[in-house]
């Protein structure tokens, strides 16, 4: 065990050269990337209540499963604390400040606070959304942790964070079209500049995958196919209201995201599809025996899942969620 440790500890440093000469294309400069405040009502204009009203006649027209797919994309974004420090603790993270995987670690952070922060001040100004009612899910989420079977393992971790990115980014796409059907052209503005974040940090865990597969192919294919037999959960699947236990509300959100179409079974084959083919799987040599059969369990996956989602059928139960108001 000491030995993986310190092997992954190692590769970690050695990859970190590839992520500083790549920082740059994969985060923009803070002075001009977006900011939350150049797409909402400017309080400072006298045009400030009018906008308000044009924003919530829009939102009005925004169907229940939309709202609530919103609401838990919004928790999710905010409970970013978790986040950051989940990542300070993985294995081969220097804890030194000057380091390069921390201050990766903390521009991730930076851009990804805007989403929750846009997304919350929509919300607010909507009048659709009990704001307690979210902000109580949104400190639940936080308080209750954050399990998702990759323990301190670097692989783990960025094979969960390529996966997800990616993820995120169907979901706030898929809202932004949803939105944009709806009448809402703000919310579709807004949605769509997170899905390009989200987009563009996938391809940055996906470079550090395969960097990783390049070095320690064996120990990546075992760490992939670990994940991907634990399945990927979704980072808010402790998602709860109150008075519900934990993770209670998250399936309700989910059935709504999936009678949308915003993110589906179907979705979960893709993303996968495209780390093996972006990783390179199929063609990864010097496996040995676990290696090899873990990249057999790996390439059979996608045929499996798709056999599996083609029998489920559309959830139609209906959920009255606390944060929404009508």
């Amino acid at each position: 065990m000491v030995f993986f440790e310190e092997k992954r500890r190692e590769v970690m440093k050695h990859i970190e050269k590839y992520m500083l000469e790549k920082i740059g294309e994969y985060l923009k400069p803070v002075d001009t990337i977006w900011q939350p405040s150049d797409f909402l009502p400017d309080s400072t204009r006298e045009t400030f209540f009018s906008e308000v009203k044009e924003l919530q006649e829009s939102a009005a027209g925004l169907s229940y499963d939309l709202i609530a797919v919103l609401v838990g994309d919004t928790i999710t974004e905010e409970a970013l604390p978790t986040y950051e420090s989940w990542l300070t603790m993985v294995e081969g993270i220097s804890k030194n400040e000057e380091g390069g995987w921390m201050k990766w670690t903390r521009h991730w952070t930076s851009e990804e606070n805007r989403h929750g922060d846009l997304l919350n001040k929509y919300l607010y100004l909507s009048g659709r959304v009990n704001m307690r009612m979210m902000e109580v899910s949104t400190q639940y989420l936080i308080a209750d942790g954050f399990d998702i079977g990759t323990g301190h393992d670097p692989y783990r971790n960025f094979i969960y964070t390529s996966f997800q990115e990616l993820a995120t980014n169907v979901s706030h796409r898929r809202v932004a079209s949803q939105a944009k059907k709806d009448g809402d052209t703000l919310l579709s503005k807004m949605c769509g500049v997170i899905a390009s974040d989200e987009a563009r940090h996938a391809k940055a865990y996906k470079y550090f995958i395969e960097k990783i597969f390049e070095v320690d192919p064996n120990e990546a294919m075992i760490a992939f196919e670990d994940m991907m037999r634990k399945k990927i959960v979704m980072p808010a699947h402790f998602l709860r209201e109150v008075g519900l236990k934990v993770g209670q509300t998250f399936g309700h959100f989910t059935d709504a995201a999936q009678r949308l179409g915003i993110y589906t079974a179907i979705d979960y084959v893709d993303i996968l599809k495209e780390l093996i083919e972006e990783w390179h799987i199929e063609s990864t040599v010097d496996l040995n025996e676990t290696g090899e059969k873990a990249r057999d369990y790996i390439m059979n996956l996608p045929a499996r899942l798709l056999r599996v989602a083609d029998r489920m059928k559309n959830p139609m139960l209906e959920y009255k969620f606390s944060w929404i108001n009508s």
